[in-house]
């Protein structure tokens, strides 16, 4: 077992970000299995998932000033590639505080009305390709480093249950509120 396998501490995390912890908990004790193996499947699960969903439907949002699915999947691979990179700094030992960011601010830029719905998955798959060739390559001490992001401390170890928690996240709001399935 991997040292990125045990979940990690409250204080490896901001409270914020218990939410993803929790999802990926669940999701490892529903289909006990390595945290590189529940990412390397999600990909493939949320294409399954939207089989049969079309471009019209990926530009609807599930209720008014909410975000389309197409501004939702996309917000999903830009926060993987942030936090990617947060794991990355940290990991290297870098100690310099990294800002936060306005996910808010970044979907209207997107462009998410004018891509299709495969180039998005196409993009989902090749930022977790990144991710997972970067996890997979580090040793226990790094998954064991932490610094700073947003004025708070975040570990390695921690970043990793939250990418594949915030995926598991959407994942499951694409189910439940975008195609309404229960």
């Amino acid at each position: 077992m991997s040292a990125l396998d045990t979940r990690p501490s409250t204080d490896e995390f901001f409270a914020y970000f218990g939410t993803y912890v929790d999802a990926t908990t669940k999701a490892l004790e529903a289909s006990p299995q390595s945290l590189v193996s529940l990412l390397e499947g999600q990909v493939g699960a949320l294409r399954t998932l939207l089989e049969g969903v079309d471009d019209k439907a990926a530009q609807s949002a599930y209720a008014p000033g909410k975000w389309t699915l197409a501004e939702s999947l996309i917000h999903v691979s830009d926060t993987e590639r942030v936090f990617s990179y947060r794991l990355l700094r940290f990991a290297r030992g870098d100690s310099t505080p990294l800002p936060g960011f306005d996910q808010d601010v970044w979907v209207p830029q997107s462009g998410a009305a004018s891509r299709t719905l495969a180039d998005i998955l196409t993009e989902i798959e090749a930022v977790r390709t990144s991710s997972l060739a970067l996890i997979r390559s580090l040793d226990d001490a790094a998954i064991a480093r932490q610094g700073v992001s947003n004025n708070r401390t975040l570990s390695v170890r921690a970043l990793g249950w939250i990418i594949a928690g915030h995926f598991a996240h959407h994942q499951e709001l694409t189910r439940t509120r975008y195609l309404g399935r229960a």
